[in-house]
């Protein structure tokens, strides 16, 4: 009988290979606050991903938090409502106002163009999502921020090793966050970071993820805790080892599909960006509705064949009944984000998929659109 075949799934090392890792924890008992895995992760993370300074967090959605804070944001954040619900839920949690405007035409990512249109006197902050890995409009959304004085933080949850145009995607901006959830291309089990610029910024960060604490005696801000146990930073010095070989391999599993599927006329792949890298962090495909065919039609035949798709991100966040409310909701300025959450199926891929299931995933699509 066949086994469920999942969207994502967790590259896992050997579990031998974790023990002696594990047993230096126990050795030397020192569990979380910037323990030597902690410190050794960040140096690494550094060289590999080509950025200054990392600050290591027990998951994204408090470092999203987190960075919202040490760059003293206020009042209103334009954002996407294209994106996991961490995006703004960690503005809401500033007490700030999330603004939402439409994604690109042919692309999942914020559009720059409605950005400038969205900002008023209260706008202090961008926080555009890198969707799926491929790069916002880096270089225009700084020139509108420039522009009117604006700060940046880009989610780059699915952003882990993308270059542009030879330079890290994550040095764009004032900061930019990691997740290192199970289901991303580089876990921790549960983690995330922020990416800062200066050894300054970095401080107060550690700082905030710390409960505000400057020395033992001294609080100097209303911090959280957020760091990183030993166990995930361990954890994610052993994935660190392995993370090339793992991209390699969702790379082709992403051409097979795009070789196989590409040429049915009711699916549209968005192309990849010449300037950037990827890191095949997903596969996500447009359905074109006709007829009895539809993005749900496939999504439960696919269900009904132990294929595990998701529709992601369906609804979008601006649907959800914590944000209806806000003015920018208006579905009828969201027209594209809304068009794309209601054709997008991601289907499975990770560094455990194999050959034959991802064949069987392939035939099952086609069968689907005979």
């Amino acid at each position: 009988m066949r086994k469920n075949i999942f969207v994502t799934q967790p590259h896992l090392p050997e579990l031998d290979e974790f023990i002696p890792y594990l047993r230096e924890i126990w050795d030397n008992k020192w569990l979380t606050n910037n323990g030597p895995f902690h410190q050794r992760l960040e140096k690494e993370l550094c060289e590999f991903l080509n950025v200054k300074h990392i600050c290591l967090f027990t998951n994204a959605t408090i470092a999203l938090v987190t960075a919202l804070q040490a760059l003293r944001i206020k009042g209103e954040v334009i954002t996407t409502p294209y994106s996991f619900v961490a995006t703004s839920h960690s503005i809401m949690w500033n007490n700030l106002t999330p603004v939402f405007v439409d994604t690109e035409i042919n692309g999942f990512n914020i559009d720059p163009r409605k950005i400038e249109e969205a900002i008023t006197p209260n706008t202090t902050a961008i926080m555009p999502v890198h969707c799926y890995g491929h790069p916002c409009d880096v270089e225009e959304i700084q020139r509108i921020a420039d522009n009117y004085g604006l700060k940046i933080i880009y989610d780059a949850a699915h952003a882990f090793g993308i270059e542009f145009k030879d330079k890290s995607l994550l040095t764009y901006g004032d900061l930019s966050i990691l997740s290192f959830h199970a289901t991303k291309v580089f876990n921790t089990f549960e983690g995330g970071a922020i990416v800062c610029p200066d050894a300054k910024t970095k401080e107060r960060i550690d700082r905030l993820k710390n409960f505000g604490f400057v020395d033992e005696l001294t609080v100097t801000a209303p911090g959280i805790n957020g760091k990183m146990s030993e166990v995930n930073a361990a954890f994610g010095l052993l994935q660190l080892k392995y993370i090339r070989t793992a991209i390699e391999y969702r790379k082709e599993i992403h051409y097979r599909y795009k070789n196989e599927l590409g040429i049915i006329s009711g699916i549209e792949i968005i192309d990849e960006q010449e300037t950037a890298s990827q890191n095949y962090s997903y596969f996500p495909i447009l359905i074109k509705s006709k007829n009895n065919i539809s993005r749900d039609g496939l999504y439960d035949f696919l269900k009904i064949n132990k294929v595990m798709s998701r529709r992601y991100f369906y609804p979008l966040i601006s649907d959800m009944p914590m944000y209806k409310g806000l003015s920018s909701s208006n579905p009828q300025k969201l027209t594209n984000a809304k068009d794309k959450s209601q054709r997008v199926l991601c289907l499975p891929i990770h560094a455990s998929l194999t050959d034959e299931e991802q064949m069987y995933v392939i035939e099952k699509v086609k069968e689907y659109f005979l």
